[in-house]
């Protein structure tokens, strides 16, 4: 946390980009990853005289559902408005947006025990891009018109971290209600951060910063302006109210504008557009959609399995690969129950989780595939687990078996028996084994013998890697054990 004698007041503006079929006010096609320009337009988009536009009923049903995921009272009546205002991103020469009747207010979450509270959510439509280049500015209608969700918090945030992991827990939430896929780097979600410093409980003088593509520079863009504000206050000089923007390559805010005002884009009711009546039935069928919340999936977590912290977070963050986890649990526990050995279930979904987050993982990373399908099914998977549980095949067998699966969708016991991949559980056949590492490495065993203790467990990684990780690693370490006890 950055040090200063100044209390920093944070406030945030997050926009997201809503997944519907077609667009805010007309039937044009939603599609952010289009790349020719201006495909996706017509002429109530690219506002020509006499168009009327059409409420989107998706994306008001989508915005909604956020507000009460995010604990905000939900307004049964509200309206669109006319935000005036004169660039060419949008060719109407204003935005329909929401002004004083959003569709959700005084809502809230809390992230590591801090409320922090959502002021209001409400919808608008998007712009389009403008690309500058040296001599000319060409525009991309293609945005304009998508349905976008604004939300707005209380000034509660008091440092970078914390915004940061505002921003991170609003992108999971999005992500599991299905409403966006909330992508910063694609601009799906953008952050704006309002920032003021003061030494008394006032607000001082406030700052917007935009343009910041990441949570991580989220955090850095707050560090910076606490640093330059502080700097600026005790030489004794004023802040200017402004809206400045990130540069992520100097790591620096810098001057866009001087910041407008509410009264400046001259808000009144949207003409083209009847109010929304919005009734309770309309909002208790929308709330019945709603599907476990990442915190309330972090709790029930904590309650059900036997992991880490940081193994839960892994499994709340890819919301596909936790339901993956689960399926596999499941055909663990049914195993676990005919078998009567429920006290071992934990443990189990423990080793599960240890193979799925760090070898299963690994297959996807050294092969570079992005596209998670899951070749393996559950119940293959969980198979695979019980085997290892019960000391059927040791890790490094599992490893073989488990790449050998994700290539060809086979189940563990078939791929054992082809590959001759069977653990060899025979007393006799391991000693043979032993007896030759045994004699391979006699500065082991003299170290051994001096005291050296970790020389026995080296034997035994001679012993499985001589047999190929076949051998039983509680009947070879139980051989090694014995041999050297009988060297004289």
């Amino acid at each position: 946390m950055l040090e200063t004698d100044y209390k920093p007041t944070i406030g945030l503006e997050i926009h997201c980009e809503l997944k519907t079929n077609s667009k805010m006010f007309c039937s044009c096609k939603n599609d952010p990853n289009e790349k020719e320009p201006n495909k996706n337009i017509c002429p109530i988009c690219s506002g020509h005289p006499g168009t009327l536009p059409t409420i989107n009923q998706e994306a008001v049903q989508k915005v909604i559902k956020a507000g009460l995921s995010l604990n905000c009272e939900i307004a049964h009546d509200s309206k669109f408005d006319r935000k005036n205002y004169f660039y060419p991103d949008l060719p109407k020469g204003y935005q329909i947006s929401q002004y004083d009747q959003p569709l959700c207010q005084n809502g809230y979450i809390v992230i590591d025990g801090n409320k922090i509270r959502i002021k209001r959510i409400h919808l608008e439509e998007d712009t389009g891009r403008i690309q500058h280049d040296k001599d000319s500015s060409l525009i991309d209608y293609n945005r304009a018109g998508m349905p976008l969700m604004e939300l707005v918090t209380e000034p509660d945030i008091f440092n970078a971290q914390l915004a940061k992991k505002f921003g991170q827990e609003l992108q999971l939430i999005f992500r599991y209600l299905g409403i966006s896929d909330a992508d910063m780097e694609k601009g799906q979600m953008r952050v704006e951060v309002n920032i003021s410093l003061s030494k008394t409980n006032e607000l001082g003088t406030k700052v917007e910063v935009k343009n910041i593509s990441s949570f991580n520079f989220v955090a850095m863009a707050i560090d910076y302006e606490i640093t330059r504000q502080a700097e600026i206050l005790d030489r004794g000089e004023k802040i200017v109210q402004e809206t400045r923007g990130w540069d992520s390559i100097k790591n620096i805010t810098v001057s866009q504008r001087i910041k407008e005002g509410e009264s400046d884009y001259r808000y009144f009711p949207e003409p083209d557009l009847p109010p929304l009546k919005i009734s309770q039935e309309e909002i208790r069928e929308i709330e019945s959609q709603i599907p476990e919340l990442p915190q309330a999936k972090r709790d029930r977590f904590i309650g059900e399995y036997n992991l880490t912290d940081k193994e839960i977070e892994v499994f709340i963050i890819d919301k596909q690969i936790s339901e993956y986890f689960e399926k596999i649990c499941s055909e663990l526990m049914a195993w676990a129950q005919d078998e009567k050995l429920e006290q071992d279930y934990l443990k189990m979904a423990k080793l599960a989780a240890n193979y799925i987050l760090t070898d299963y993982r690994g297959i996807y990373v050294a092969k570079g595939i992005d596209d998670k399908d899951y070749p393996i099914t559950p119940e293959n998977f969980a198979e695979l687990v019980k085997m290892i549980y019960k000391g059927e095949i040791s890790s490094k067998i599992a490893k073989i078996v488990l790449l050998e699966m994700f290539e060809t969708k086979g189940d563990p016991s078939t791929i054992i028996k082809e590959k001759g991949l069977e653990q060899i559980s025979d007393s006799s056949q391991i000693e043979s084994i032993a007896k030759i590492v045994v004699e391979k490495n006699s500065k082991a065993v003299a170290d051994y013998k001096k005291g050296q203790v970790n020389s026995a467990q080296f034997l035994v990684g001679q012993l499985m890697k001589e047999s190929k990780g076949a051998a039983s690693p509680e009947i070879a370490k139980e051989i090694i054990n014995k041999i050297l006890s009988e060297i004289e």
